[in-house]
């Protein structure tokens, strides 16, 4: 009897040790450049994986910048790096990008500044067209990334 009650005690041992190592990763909400203005944040991290918002080719006022689809994507991935700088990454921890497009015409144009940024690993990525996006621009990504 003592056998089985010491083996059932290494058993329930055993288990709390496992469920200990498998508690759900804390999530954070980030907010990297102060209360949000919109019903999103723009970064969330569960665990050493960070979520980012989608992000748009505008600038310091919140401007789509001029120049089309590849001035609009080269500050869209300015915004993307200032973001993950801010929250504990960086671009060449990217894992996963999703590009929406206003027109898939541009996605060649769009490809040519987005492989720029990333010229020693390529993250997986989806594109999608879409039928318009906010505040008219032509191109919104979000990604996927590892906390440093």
């Amino acid at each position: 009897m003592t056998r089985i009650r010491n083996a059932a005690a290494l058993a329930i041992l055993f288990a709390c040790a496992a469920c200990a190592r498998n508690r759900p990763p804390t999530i954070e909400y980030l907010t990297p450049f102060g209360p949000p203005t919109n019903p999103f944040s723009p970064a969330v991290r569960v665990g050493s994986i960070l979520y980012l918002a989608g992000q748009l080719g505008t600038d310091s006022t919140g401007t789509v910048v001029k120049g089309g689809i590849e001035a609009e994507t080269r500050q869209t991935l300015r915004n993307i790096a200032n973001v993950l700088d801010k929250t504990g990454s960086s671009m060449d921890r990217v894992v996963k990008c999703t590009a929406f497009l206003a027109d898939m015409k541009e996605w060649p144009a769009m490809n040519v500044v987005y492989a720029s940024f990333f010229p020693t690993h390529k993250p997986a990525r989806s594109a999608f067209g879409a039928t318009g996006l906010a505040l008219n621009a032509r191109v919104e990504i979000d990604c996927i990334a590892v906390v440093k």
